[in-house]
């Protein structure tokens, strides 16, 4: 039964009986009213109604009020429970809660106080207490999970969700709720802490504990001292932050919080919004643009993100020239939003300009060797030091001609009042200088040594240096193996992170690759698909940086005889899993991206034979306006749909279609491409898609399997 109905059912109880507001259990029929109390034997905990962030609660008309479990000997109210999040109650003196057991939260049979039917641990919110399990019941189908609340004085369900991962091995997704967007991932568990969280490691507060058996599949974290308050909430910004309260400052101190970056939370600022989480104002508006809702960003509930101050002409065109009277105004060191439709005619910036002025929907574009331009809301729209933005790389945004007036007197203005105080500022330039260049030569020996520690430690991709990746890779002598775009070599970070670099080889074959693959896997997560850790430009060298795979790649288990035979159980899972990396790419992501090069050396598998799609050189975008695209010829042969043969326009199917070519080598242990053997001769009857051809007509078996 869900849990607001078991309580609405308690709430209709007939009983009367008065219940003192410090006592820590109550008879079945007894009742909760007004400023009752349930307080536990200890004094830790107290349940009652309640009402959230107080000092915004003047922004709720009517009054919301709560039932909900709260900690009982700090004075800060911190709600790690409610029971109607979503359905507040407006008249407080017309209601009332009956329990039929203790102060646990437990509703159990009253005639065996061991047979326990419900209890507030099964059914956690935004937040999860010590000893509490995250994960799920194999036998009930019961999932523990966090769910964030909406805002400071709403704990109804809000946007984020941390969930266990049951398609693959034990760690913890952090997405969008109600989606498969994935922003974080807490990393495998390796027995000791899970891999994206190396601060568990060696942490005297808590203990940790993952249990997977036959019954169930959670993990469970203790406090070392039982005197100790703490708290895990999954934030409203989607940040989940372990919370320890400290006596001497009568306030709560975060001690972990994943991501520890909030930008690299999905749409954490909402549409239209830059974040910076450098500055003390995290979220901002982009230029032209508003607060939609600033009541509901003072309660930090940013969904709405801002919008437009002035609207765009489009559409209405000046009679002179017959244009729009539109501006773009560059946003410079900013990390482009996800997501952009490519076109690939457009050959310079003017031109990418123009073609987004052209179209009424395009509100922003970039051009690096590329056009590219957005049509829907901007979001993940990234400030600061991120270390994976080119000088060249700008984002022009698309705002009024009014808007972009503005800006210009503006910077008039500062002009005017630089120049009238230049004179007397000359001798403090010339300091600033003397100190600019002390500072510079002080940054330059900084940056001779050391390296980039903890790189999965979030989801933001780390720009490395060459001369780190040479330390890493023992200057690239331990090959992994090698394609069309270059080599790829075992590595080691210096907080001992195994990673696998991929050296681009030509220069023109190697720059397009290296853009395709950061604006890509780059910017997605998801378990079947592989990790960019980061990437290294210097002069016309190019790398990238991956988590490494030791079990190489699928190829290698199936057509090489001195590696690992798979055992039809293994092969079953990673045939499913990668289909669910293909049905992200093509489905779940804000544009559809179609891989073009579907293939065994392109599924890579961790220790547990987790497929990892890989290498996405050959990626293409299709907008989801559009059902098909046309470009140019790409793949590799014996994998390639009829779609490219005949030159019409592609679509997902591409995909689909070699991954039924690898589905057949898969279950034969055979590869595809023998028919390279007889190609020669004009004997193709080894091709396996001519087998199937040739079968399926009189039903026969296809005879695959060797």
């Amino acid at each position: 039964m869900p849990l607001v109905a078991i309580l609405f059912i308690l709430l209709i109880s007939a009983f009367h009986t008065p219940c003192s507001a410090a006592r820590s259990t109550i008879l079945a029929g007894d009742r909760l009213t007004g400023d009752d109390r349930l307080v536990s034997r200890n004094g830790k905990f107290v349940l009652g109604f309640f009402q959230p962030g107080s000092e915004y609660s003047s922004q709720q008309t009517p009054a919301h009020w709560y039932i909900g479990l709260w900690f009982g000997k700090i004075p800060k109210l911190t709600p790690v429970w409610v029971a109607n999040r979503d359905r507040p109650i407006v008249n407080l003196e017309m209601s009332e809660l009956t329990i039929s057991d203790d102060g646990n939260l437990i509703l159990g049979d009253a005639s065996n106080s061991s047979n326990v039917i419900w209890q507030s641990f099964d059914y956690p919110i935004d937040g999860l207490l010590p000893g509490a399990k995250q994960g799920v019941d194999k036998v009930t189908g019961l999932i523990r999970h966090l769910v964030s609340k909406k805002s400071l004085i709403d704990p109804a369900p809000g946007r984020y969700c941390v969930e266990l991962d049951t398609t693959g091995p034990g760690q913890f997704l952090y997405k969008l709720c109600n989606s498969s967007i994935v922003y974080y991932s807490s990393g495998e568990w390796n027995g000791h802490y899970f891999n994206s969280m190396p601060e568990m490691n060696g942490a005297n507060l808590f203990t940790f504990k993952f249990v997977n058996n036959d019954k169930e599949e959670y993990f469970i974290k203790n406090v070392t001292d039982d005197k100790l308050i703490s708290v895990s909430l999954l934030d409203i910004t989607g940040q989940e932050k372990q919370l320890i309260w400290v006596e001497s400052s009568q306030d709560w101190v975060t001690v972990f919080t994943q991501p520890k970056d909030q930008c690299d939370v999905y749409a954490t600022c909402g549409p239209f919004t830059i974040c910076n989480s450098n500055t003390a104002q995290v979220c901002d508006c982009l230029k032209g643009f508003s607060i939609r809702s600033p009541k509901d960003w003072k309660v930090v509930d940013r969904s709405g993100g801002c919008i437009r101050n002035v609207p765009l002409d489009c559409g209405a065109r000046n009679q002179s020239r017959n244009a729009t009277t539109d501006k773009f105004y560059p946003m410079t060191k900013v990390k482009l939003p996800a997501m952009p439709i490519v076109i690939e005619a457009v050959g310079s910036i003017d031109h990418c300009a123009q073609a987004c002025l052209d179209n009424c929907s395009c509100i922003a574009y970039s051009y690096s060797n590329r056009c590219s331009l957005w049509y829907d809301d901007l979001l993940n729209i990234k400030q600061g030091d991120i270390g994976t933005t080119r000088n060249e790389e700008v984002l022009y945004l698309r705002i009024s001609a009014k808007d972009a007036e503005s800006w210009r007197n503006t910077k008039r203005g500062k002009g005017v009042i630089w120049a009238t105080t230049a004179a007397s500022a000359v001798a403090l330039v010339l300091l600033a200088v003397v100190m600019w260049f002390l500072l510079i030569w002080r940054s330059k020996r900084k940056h001779t040594t050391g390296m980039y520690n903890n790189a999965q430690g979030g989801n933001g991709i780390v720009a490395f240096r060459y001369i780190d990746l040479q330390h890493a890779t023992k200057n690239f002598s331990e090959k992994l193996g090698g394609g069309s775009f270059g080599s790829v070599f075992k590595g080691l970070l210096t907080d001992s992170t195994a990673i696998a670099v991929k050296r681009l080889d030509g220069v023109r074959q190697g720059e397009k690759e290296f853009r395709a693959e950061v604006s890509s896997i780059g910017i997605i997560q998801h378990i079947n698909l592989v990790k960019l850790i980061g990437f290294c430009c210097k002069g016309s060298m190019r790398l990238l940086v991956y988590e490494y795979m030791p079990n190489l790649s699928l190829d290698a288990h199936l057509f090489r005889s001195n590696t690992k035979l798979l055992s039809w159980s293994v092969r079953y899972q990673i045939a499913l899993g990668i289909a669910r990396g293909l049905a992200y790419l093509h489905d779940s992501c804000r544009d559809c991206i179609i891989h073009c090069d579907i293939k065994p050396q392109n599924i890579l598998l961790d220790t547990s034979f987790v497929p990892k799609v890989a290498e996405f050189g050959m990626a293409k975008f299709l907008g989801r306006d559009f059902s098909s695209v046309l470009t140019t010829f790409r793949g590799t042969i014996g994998y390639l749909a009829p779609e490219w043969i005949s030159g019409v326009a592609i679509t997902p199917k591409v995909d689909v279609y070699s991954y039924g070519v690898m589905l057949l080598e898969i279950v034969s242990g055979r590869s595809n491409n023998t028919c390279k053997e007889n190609s020669s001769t004009g004997d193709h009857s080894s091709y396996f898609p001519v087998q199937v051809a040739r079968k399926l007509p009189s039903g026969g078996r296809c005879g695959l399997i060797g």
